[in-house]
């Protein structure tokens, strides 16, 4: 049977553009577009940043608890039972990683409009 951290890494290590690398405080860490989407702490803990009003929301709905160590941030822990929590952990980086997908979208967007970065007006 899978663990959690293998069933988690190949399902959002196949998502377009995330990257796997090890974290600087152990365990396995995925980014998308320079940014960190969060990171698992072997099947034991999934620690995500989102911004704080996402992160109270997820925490009065009881899909996360505040950071362990950063309680007054954006940062949630989830601390998975065992392998049948995969899922929830899954749906967490899904919704971080859309999250900085369709920021880095308008981000692009923006640019586009407002014409490049550095162009001078003619």
């Amino acid at each position: 049977m899978e663990s959690l951290r293998e069933t988690v890494e190949r399902e959002v290590s196949s998502w377009t553009g995330v990257e796997v690398r090890p974290h600087r405080f152990g365990g396995v860490e995925f980014r998308v577009m320079g940014h960190e989407i969060g990171h698992l702490h072997g099947s034991r803990m999934a620690d995500l940043p989102f911004p704080v009003r996402i992160r109270k929301e997820l925490v009065a709905e009881g899909k996360a608890e505040p950071h362990h160590l950063l309680p007054r941030t954006g940062w949630v822990s989830y601390y998975p039972r065992g392998p049948e929590d995969a899922p929830a952990v899954v749906e967490l980086f899904r919704l971080n990683y859309e999250h900085l997908v369709e920021r880095g979208r308008k981000k692009a967007e923006k640019v586009a409009s407002d014409g490049s970065p550095g162009e001078e007006a003619r």
